[in-house]
């Protein structure tokens, strides 16, 4: 229960459990960069590089791990034993391979090792995409997070990745899209400081066109401000860019786009007959910064519905991210108001010791 999955609970019945309860602490693993803070406060309190690329990533995990978690302690002027801590993990090893299992299981015994090591008093560890699926309150579906460096496609039944349905991986993230602006950018002699600026122009300016050979046609010049660099006028580099995630061959790359990647879930959802409910998978939601993209979520249930002929395409439902980039830190808050959460969602020290019976700090090379 504690290292393969959360309570299996609709979401009902977590708002019904949801009470006054002491606060905890949050930290957002991410793929591009952390969130942190209080689970009481309204919003994170700090952003930092997430722990997969945190210090020296040559060093073991387990010192990688103990130099992160410090750190967001420092910065957050807490003692480790004061609070249970909630931290989300970046899907990653995502086949269902005994490779892949051990992989995960590593890891998330590693954070607990590193935290009860700190004398955290309890540990929630929980997968990144079933957090945002709980933000838009949902404990089934299909969430869809572009990351930094990659996106995965991952379906999830009452808060339980379906690992053994299958997880759809696309080659390209975030960075292909920032990487694809800067080039187009620079064909038009677009002068800028840096691939931040670039990504500042996109979180601006860009957006997903409805249709992409009819918004050629159109006029999209428009205008943006980035501090302490002045004006930048984009045209149609605004959808050009992020058009890449359904026709990555624009950008020279061979991947499956983002549509396709989707459909294949939603194909292995239906064929493996894992619930009652045979629209479960039906419901997509968008996660990670640049699924924000205006019309991201209106042109995917477009393809979508024109890839499925009825009645498969009818009830697909893709729901933009409910708290923006900081969804997933939104989805462990509700966790942590849960009622049942330090004995249903949380590992002791005392647990974690009985469990794995370490006398000594778990080192990884993970």
């Amino acid at each position: 229960m504690y290292f393969d999955h959360t309570p299996q609970l609709s979401f009902m019945q977590i708002y019904v459990q949801r009470e006054k309860v002491p606060g905890s602490i949050i930290i957002d693993g991410g793929s591009g960069y952390c969130k942190y803070g209080w689970s009481k406060y309204a919003s994170p309190s700090g952003r930092c590089a997430t722990f997969l690329e945190f210090g020296n990533i040559e060093s073991p995990m387990y010192p990688r791990l103990r130099h992160f978690f410090s750190t967001i302690y420092s910065r957050m002027q807490v003692k480790p034993a004061s609070q249970p801590i909630i931290v989300s993990i970046p899907i990653c090893h995502s086949d269902d391979t005994e490779s892949a299992r051990a992989s995960r299981r590593q890891l998330r015994e590693t954070i607990c090792s590193v935290l009860f090591d700190m004398n955290a008093p309890a540990v929630c560890a929980i997968d990144q995409a079933v957090l945002a699926l709980y933000a838009a309150r949902r404990t089934s579906g299909i969430v869809v997070n572009i990351g930094f460096h990659v996106t995965s496609v991952v379906p999830i039944l009452r808060g339980k990745v379906m690992r053994d349905v299958g997880v759809e991986i696309v080659g390209q993230g975030a960075r292909k899209v920032t990487v694809f602006l800067k080039e187009l950018m620079q064909q038009r002699n677009v002068n800028f400081e840096s691939l931040y600026t670039v990504r500042t122009i996109k979180e601006k300016l860009c957006y997903v066109a409805a249709d992409y050979d009819a918004e050629l046609r159109k006029e999209a010049r428009a205008s943006c401000e980035v501090a302490g660099e002045g004006c930048f006028t984009l045209s149609h580099e605004r959808f050009k860019a992020p058009e890449i995630l359904f026709q990555p061959q624009l950008g020279g790359m061979r991947a499956m786009g983002l549509h396709r990647a989707v459909a294949l879930c939603m194909d292995h959802c239906a064929e493996a007959e894992v619930a009652s409910d045979d629209g479960w998978f039906k419901t997509i939601v968008l996660a990670g910064g640049t699924s924000c993209l205006p019309g991201l979520p209106e042109r995917l249930e477009k393809e979508l519905h024109k890839i499925f002929p009825p009645p498969m395409s009818d009830g697909i439902k893709v729901i933009p991210p409910s708290y923006g980039v900081d969804s997933a830190w939104f989805g462990a808050k509700i966790v942590s108001n849960v009622s049942t959460f330090l004995e249903a969602w949380c590992i002791t020290k005392k647990q974690f010791r009985q469990k794995f019976r370490r006398t000594a700090p778990f080192i990884s090379s993970w």
